[in-house]
C-alpha cells in the first residue's frame, strides 16, 4: 500500500506528525495508548483512512484493546474517527440502557451477533450501536469492564444491507497540515 503525504512512515518522508507504522508489510495506525491497528485502506483525496477494529477474542466477548480502554486518539494529533462509522458494542452493564444508544432487539448489533463468526462470541449479551457523531468526541471508543467489553465498527453503514455488504473497519480523518 502506498503511503501518501502528508503520512510518514519515517523521519525522512512525510510529516512526523501524521505517523504510521510499518510491521511485517502491513501499515498500522498506532493509538495514544500504545495500541496498533492494522490500515485497511487510505484515501488521500479525502483525508482518511480506514483501520481494521480490535478483534473479539474467541469465548470471551471482549475486544482485544479492553485492557487499554478501547481506541483512544490523542487530542493534539492531527486524526480523529469520523463521523461515518456506526458502533456496536457488546457485553454491556444495564447502565448502558440510561444512555441515548440504540439497545433495542432490533439493534444492527443482533445481527453481527447472529451472522458473523466474532459476533457470536458475544451472543445473548446485551448490545448497543450508535452513529459516531459530531456530539460525541471525535477521538475515542470506549470500552471497559464495568460497562461494554467488546466493540466493532463499521463505515457508511445502512442497516438494510446484507451483512456482507456491510464496510467493516473505523474510518478516521486527518486535518491537512497548513
Amino acid at each position: 500500500m502506498d503511503v501518501p503525504y502528508p503520512l510518514s512512515t519515517s523521519d525522512n518522508c512525510g510529516n512526523p506528525n501524521y505517523k504510521v507504522y510499518c510491521n511485517n508489510y502491513n501499515l498500522e495506525f498506532l493509538s495514544s495508548v500504545g495500541f496498533y491497528y492494522k490500515i485497511l485502506s487510505i484515501n488521500p483525496s479525502t483525508s482518511r483512512l480506514v483501520i481494521s477494529p480490535p478483534f473479539i477474542q474467541k469465548d470471551s466477548c471482549q475486544s482485544s484493546d479492553l485492557s487499554l480502554g478501547g481506541l483512544k486518539i490523542d487530542e493534539n494529533s492531527p486524526f480523529n474517527i469520523s463521523s461515518r462509522n456506526t458502533v456496536m458494542l457488546f457485553n454491556c452493564s444495564e447502565n448502558i440502557l440510561q444512555s441515548p444508544l440504540n439497545c433495542s432487539s432490533t439493534s444492527p448489533c443482533r445481527k453481527f451477533e447472529e451472522s458473523s463468526r466474532e459476533g457470536r462470541n458475544c451472543k445473548n449479551t446485551l448490545c448497543c450501536s450508535y452513529l459516531k457523531d459530531a456530539s460525541m468526541t471525535s477521538h475515542r471508543i470506549r470500552v471497559r469492564v464495568t460497562g461494554c467489553t467488546a466493540y466493532t465498527s463499521f463505515v457508511d453503514f445502512k442497516a438494510e444491507d446484507s451483512i456482507t455488504a456491510w464496510h467493516y473497519g473505523i474510518e478516521l480523518q486527518w486535518i491537512p497540515p497548513n
